[in-house]
């Protein structure tokens, strides 16, 4: 039963990212070759990048369309009942299935760590050239907030990493009992080992409207150069450990992580959602293939496992909103429907 599942689960998924990957180089084809000195070459590059999105989108409907096939074909030649009839139950016919969905989690999980990031990662990079030449990496790194207790540094340019790490274009909103009390800029700023010393300050003292000129300043000690490193994390462009270092440096910035933290629970949740489409599927299994109600068990099958993907996308988009808390837009649908499938299954067949 094993077996049946896996392959024709994954014969399922070869099928879909053949037809999904045909339909999406229809439009990104013509983009692609439109680029002066792309060529074949280039569109084969594409399919190699976008190909391990689509198997990580599509491997946990891949394997629901398994489990409901596999079911169809055992109930219709009644090997379901001639497993009931040996005294199995239906947590026990569902046992080898779920063994082998988490064997597929475990892949999926390695797979998208492994290949699917920094596919995604090169692939958001080519499509933001529009598909042409990509620049190298460069060290620049531009608007970017810090916060220090009540203060506020904003760095319009970071340039260089570690101890080489220089500002330009500083502003420091320094911040008492909820209200702004002085503001100094500079138009350059070093890190000397445990402070950042400033070139051309200039001090506003917002309760005597003065201003002070000083031409080196020294702030922020304490305050480390990676904290200025970070400006934006994708959260789909990093595996799940490189994710999780990056929300501790942005909290640690005091920067809000909710939405990531949403996406690294998501990059647990998402591949055991496996487990659950034998459970969903296994409306399809039980019941005599002679009654004619197979079609409708295997819809119903379906469009169980098609309203978790709703709901799954559905708690993630409200918890980038933050509208829900991280762990409930991970765990939340996942919760939900496990308890119905066993619900479901419990009271027709237990």
């Amino acid at each position: 039963m094993a077996k049946l599942f896996v392959v024709r689960s994954f014969a399922v998924l070869m099928m879909l990212v053949l037809v999904l990957m045909t339909l999406d180089l229809l439009g990104e084809s013509g983009k692609i070759l439109s680029v002066p000195g792309n060529d074949q070459g280039d569109v084969l590059h594409y399919i190699t990048m976008r190909t391990p999105q689509i198997i990580a989108r599509f491997l946990p409907f891949s394997v629901l369309l398994g489990t409901l096939i596999a079911f169809a074909g055992l109930s219709q030649n009644s090997e379901i009942v001639a497993m009931k009839a040996a005294g199995l139950s239906a947590h026990q016919i569902l046992a080898p299935m779920f063994v082998a969905s988490l064997g597929v989690a475990i892949i999926s999980f390695a797979f998208n760590d492994a290949v699917v990031a920094p596919s995604t990662a090169r692939l958001k990079v080519w499509q933001a050239a529009e598909y042409g030449a990509v620049a190298a990496d460069g060290d620049v790194r531009n608007n970017v907030w810090v916060r220090e207790g009540d203060d506020l540094i904003n760095a319009g340019n970071v340039r260089g990493a570690g101890d080489s790490t220089v500002l330009e274009d500083v502003r420091i909103y320094l911040r008492a009992n909820g209200g702004l009390r002085q503001v100094i800029t500079a138009t350059r700023a070093r890190f000397t080992g445990d402070a950042w010393r400033l070139e051309d300050a200039k001090s506003f003292n917002v309760t005597t409207t003065t201003e002070t000129k000083d031409h080196s300043l020294v702030i922020g000690e304490g305050i480390t150069p990676d904290r200025f490193n970070l400006v934006k994390v994708d959260g789909d462009s990093l595996a799940f450990l490189p994710l999780m270092r990056a929300i501790d440096d942005l909290k640690a910035a005091g920067r809000r992580t909710d939405n990531l933290e949403g996406i690294l629970w998501h990059k647990l949740s998402g591949p055991l959602s496996t487990l659950l489409m034998p459970l969903l599927g296994a409306v399809a299994a039980f019941g005599l293939a002679r009654s004619g109600a197979l079609f409708l068990r295997a819809v119903i099958g379906m469009a169980l496992g098609f309203t978790y993907f709703v709901a799954d996308n559905f708690a993630l988009a409200m918890g980038n909103l933050g509208a829900y808390p991280p762990w409930i837009a991970a765990w939340g649908p996942f919760l939900l429907f496990f308890l119905i499938g066993e619900t479901v299954l419990v009271r027709t067949e237990e």
